[in-house]
């Protein structure tokens, strides 16, 4: 749920204030976090959860104004060139042992070669004729003269227009200097029109179908970010006085850094966002008081303890992502969804999933349902006495929810009177970016791959969800961690995001197939357990949740999904993304929300017509529920029922680490 989410207009890290060795790295405007993961204002949001505020030397400070940032040691950079050579041996030797010992097998074959393939047909359309051909040529040979001719008039003293302008929100070019200093800004205007020219490529090719055009475009834009002078020492001002000044400390420090991240991921670069060290669930991430009142192989069900006398009469079922883990809903006190809604008189159940092995590899989708789902309503029906909860379900685990109340439906069940997504699909047809990864093709070869191991890797679904946004979620951390060799600032999201989860094969493979690949879950073909999946069964009320910023569950994707459900629907619109548009609590709201009539039409329709309001969209959630049934009970301690507790919440299946 990387996860591609993501907060929005903000500013990048370090603006406007002195910043110590350990800085956040800079950041754009758009981010979906690892299900879709929120990376601007780290500095401040990180600052705010450890409450520590860094002040440097004002020798420390870097010159923007051009002039010389000081003499070079030359003994001591050569040290220190030195110990970059001797780190970065390190760091190529933890790359190659796993492949020699055979521990590890790349992909990267099948990848390059998806990526080759796809753009091959981009070029096809262009050098299929020459006159277009040419006319390519003529276009960028002319953009390039503009700006040498407008790069002369400058060197000369003359006023003139930029050719090309970086989006005031596109950190990478925050740096006076990339203004100031002619050759950095040549270097950037020369990079800007040479992404507009890669972007039309892809843009104007025509023939293309839309699935192919889709990824290439990302492979499009995953070179042209890849490429840009920020990400290299000697075309980045920045990094340049930061490697003269520290006579190249940092980039000995940076390859040490590389070195034990490429060792942390066997093999594998798993670039550090957070300051790990900093975070321990249990310690001070997922905090609120509960108990693990039951277990089995997929799961562990939690009950909290009650902050109130008397609490609703229906519980509340929370359906996490297995994607990702539960504590998203539950890090600091300060943000905790879990903890507001203990607090607000709600008797709280959260499954926590397993992070599995390859001994759950044939773990399929009808039994996450079962033993997941199904299995926590028979016991918090023990434990409670009730026969109706309330039910939220999160990202695919609100997927699974609408897949089990359809199941339900078709049993005549009724035990969930209500039901909650947050950024939830159960239609695919406007899936957003994670379809680039979705083929026949591209399945088989997860598939493949999965079949070596049982599972798929944590690592590659963090990867796939920091490629989304790589603008965000890599480069800003390759330039901080490897070039400016500083620990990224402790962050409780990002620490979140790289604590990734394991996918089982036949589970993984069901999804990608019947959502993603095929969308057979609102065409009415899904298949569980023997009954066909109709959505249209499902007539209960239903709050679905959609972020406006979303590139994992778009906004559009979740209101055209509302229109399967046979019941009442409640679509309401939170600002931001997948992740921050959820995590967006009351005592601290950074984005509001838009509430409408029915979601019918088009979701631009809708917003038209919408009204925006102020702050966060969990009272208007808590009111809709209370609606359902406000009747109230004495508070369920977790130690007084059927089942003794088995340990203290978070449980002991959150801290397995892929």
């Amino acid at each position: 749920m990387n996860q591609n989410s993501r907060l929005t207009e903000q500013r990048g890290p370090g603006k406007g204030r002195k910043r110590s060795r350990k800085a956040a790295p800079a950041e754009t405007a758009d981010m979906a976090p690892r299900d879709i993961v929120p990376v601007a204002r780290v500095e401040k949001a990180a600052k705010e959860t450890t409450k520590e505020a860094s002040k440097p030397a004002a020798a420390d400070k870097p010159r923007t104004d051009g002039a010389p940032v000081g003499a070079v040691d030359i003994e001591q950079f050569s040290r220190n060139v030195a110990r970059m050579v001797e780190e970065g041996g390190k760091a190529l030797a933890a790359y190659l042992k796993p492949r020699e010992d055979g521990g590890l097998k790349t992909d990267a074959a099948e990848d390059v070669s998806d990526a080759v393939k796809t753009l091959a047909r981009v070029a096809e359309y262009w050098l299929g004729d020459p006159q277009r051909a040419i006319e390519l040529q003529t276009s960028l040979g002319r953009a390039y003269l503009d700006l040498w001719a407008s790069a002369v008039k400058r060197m000369a003293g003359e006023a003139t227009e930029p050719a090309a302008k970086a989006d005031p929100r596109d950190r990478r070019f925050a740096d006076p200097e990339w203004s100031s200093n002619q050759f950095f800004d040549f270097l950037k205007q020369t990079y800007l029109l040479t992404a507009q020219w890669a972007n039309h490529l892809v843009k104007d090719a025509k023939g293309l179908d839309g699935h192919t055009r889709h990824k290439a475009e990302f492979y499009m834009r995953q070179i042209v970010n890849a490429i840009s002078p920020s990400n290299f020492v000697l075309t980045n001002p920045e990094l340049l006085r930061e490697t003269i000044s520290s006579n190249a400390e940092n980039l000995a420090r940076g390859m040490h850094m590389l070195a034990e991240d490429i060792e942390a991921g066997h093999g594998e670069l798993k670039i550090r966002q957070s300051d790990a060290a900093t975070f321990a669930v249990g310690r001070n991430l997922a905090m609120t008081p509960g108990k693990v009142i039951y277990q089995n192989d997929l799961m562990q069900l939690i009950q909290y303890t009650p902050a109130t006398e008397s609490v609703l009469k229906r519980p509340l079922l929370i359906v996490p992502p297995w994607i990702n883990k539960f504590y998203i809903l539950d890090l600091t006190p300060e943000k905790s969804f879990i903890k507001w809604a203990v607090d607000q008189g709600l008797t709280v159940f959260v499954i926590s999933w397993v992070n599995p092995d390859q001994h759950l590899a044939q773990k399929s989708f009808e039994e996450y349902m079962r033993e997941g789902p199904l299995q926590a309503l028979d016991v918090i029906g023990e434990v409670t006495g009730e026969d109706k909860v309330h039910a939220i379900g999160y990202c695919v685990g609100g997927t699974l929810l609408s897949i089990t109340l359809a199941y339900m439906a078709a049993q005549g069940d009724e035990r969930i009177m209500s039901a909650t997504m947050f950024a939830a699909q159960v239609d695919f047809t406007y899936a957003g970016d994670l379809k680039v990864f979705v083929d026949e093709e591209q399945v088989q070869a997860i598939e493949r791959r999965m079949a070596e191991r049982g599972y798929l890797e944590g690592s590659k679904m963090a990867t796939a969800f920091n490629m989304l946004r790589s603008n965000d979620l890599i480069w800003p951390y390759v330039i901080n961690n490897y070039l400016k060799g500083k620990t990224p600032f402790p962050f409780d999201l990002l620490y979140w995001n790289s604590d990734a989860t394991r996918m089982p094969a036949a589970n993984h493979s069901f999804y990608l197939r019947n959502c993603y690949l095929d969308n057979k879950l609102s065409k009415g073909e899904m298949k569980i357990a023997g009954e066909t999946m109709d959505l249209g069964r499902i007539t209960i009320p239903i709050y679905n949740l959609a972020t406006r910023e979303d590139h994992i569950a778009p906004a559009k994707s979740v209101f055209l999904g509302s229109k399967f459900f046979g019941g009442p629907v409640r679509y309401v619109l939170a600002g931001s993304g997948h992740i921050a548009g959820v995590v967006n609590p009351p005592a601290k709201p950074k984005y509001g929300y838009w509430t409408g009539g029915p979601p019918v039409g088009n979701l631009e329709g809708w917003l038209e017509k919408a009204q925006e309001h102020p702050g966060s969209w969990w009272p208007d959630w808590l009111e809709w529920v209370k609606a359902q049934d406000p009747a109230e009970v004495p508070a369920r301690q977790p130690d007084n029922g059927k089942y003794a507790p088995i340990e203290d919440a978070p449980g002991s299946y959150v801290r397995v680490r892929d």
